[in-house]
């Protein structure tokens, strides 16, 4: 395995970093600088899986803080929403010390085995900060070699019989979400999110607001914004993402609806490499 990201160190944070929070029956977000990483248990065994990886550097917390939750058992693996820095940051480390496979869709796969690299962040989709310094963020791939499998067809997940997931593209193109249909929950990555992470001030106050993927990292909007409305007709009730608090119950769905019919004032930029 090759950890490109072991000295990445990356100097922005919230002010919900590192404080943990259950937001549905099985489901614990917990936030790392400016992304959140989920620790979703199952009803039917004693088992659990770790949604995404975190920031660089953020191995030790994260192992800590499923350890006060789960004691000393190990998740069954790692799932990726997708393969950009802050939500594989610390993947490599959780491989070596739980020593369990990572999930991930098929066409995600070479950003994660060091076959293929990401674009550079675009400064050109503005809306603030974060966008302008974006094209410092790392962009290359990790290689976790033969420690990553696809997700298997048909959308089931592992061991998880009610999960599912499904192929959410546009802000990359093997972007994934998760769904139980028990109780609506929804686990989105990076389709949408609740802040506005194009905003360095937002981000930090984490100023809760529906937003589409990440701008400056989003490489296909036509994709982008049909993964957002296949997302609104599974009707979730609550709706935990890669980056902001996570929105619940009616509130979700007037957003999210609003989201859908105004996709391209709220979350599509006016100009950039990949608008057109």
């Amino acid at each position: 395995m090759s950890d490109t990201f072991k000295n990445t160190i990356v100097p922005v944070t919230s002010i919900t970093s590192g404080i943990g929070k259950e937001i549905a029956n099985n489901i614990f977000c917990f936030p790392v600088q400016i992304v959140n990483t989920y620790f979703v248990g199952s009803s039917h065994e004693e088992s659990w899986f770790l949604v995404d990886a975190g920031m660089p550097k953020s191995a030790d917390k994260i192992i800590e803080a499923a350890e006060k939750r789960y004691g000393s058992q190990k998740p069954a693996f790692i799932i990726l929403t997708h393969g950009h820095f802050d939500h594989v940051g610390a993947l490599v480390e959780l491989i070596e010390h739980w020593k369990v496979p990572v999930y991930a869709h098929d066409l995600e796969i070479p950003y994660l085995t060091g076959k293929a690299d990401y674009p550079k962040g675009d400064r050109k989709v503005n809306g603030g900060l974060i966008s302008e310094v974006s094209p410092l963020f790392p962009n290359h791939s990790i290689n976790v070699g033969e420690n990553v499998h696809s997700l298997p067809e048909g959308g089931n997940v592992p061991r998880f019989p009610e999960w599912a997931w499904m192929h959410t593209p546009g802000h990359t193109k093997g972007h994934i979400s998760l769904f139980r249909d028990e109780d609506r929950a929804l686990i989105a990555g990076d389709a949408f999110v609740t802040v506005k992470q194009e905003s360095l001030y937002k981000v930090f106050t984490q100023t809760q607001e529906i937003s589409g993927p990440p701008k400056y990292f989003t490489t296909n909007w036509k994709a982008a914004r049909a993964s957002v409305q296949k997302l609104k007709e599974m009707n979730p009730r609550v709706a935990a993402t890669g980056h902001g608090i996570p929105m619940h119950g009616n509130f979700l769905s007037e957003e999210l609806e609003k989201l859908v019919n105004h996709f391209d004032e709220i979350a599509k930029p006016s100009q950039g490499d990949f608008v057109h």
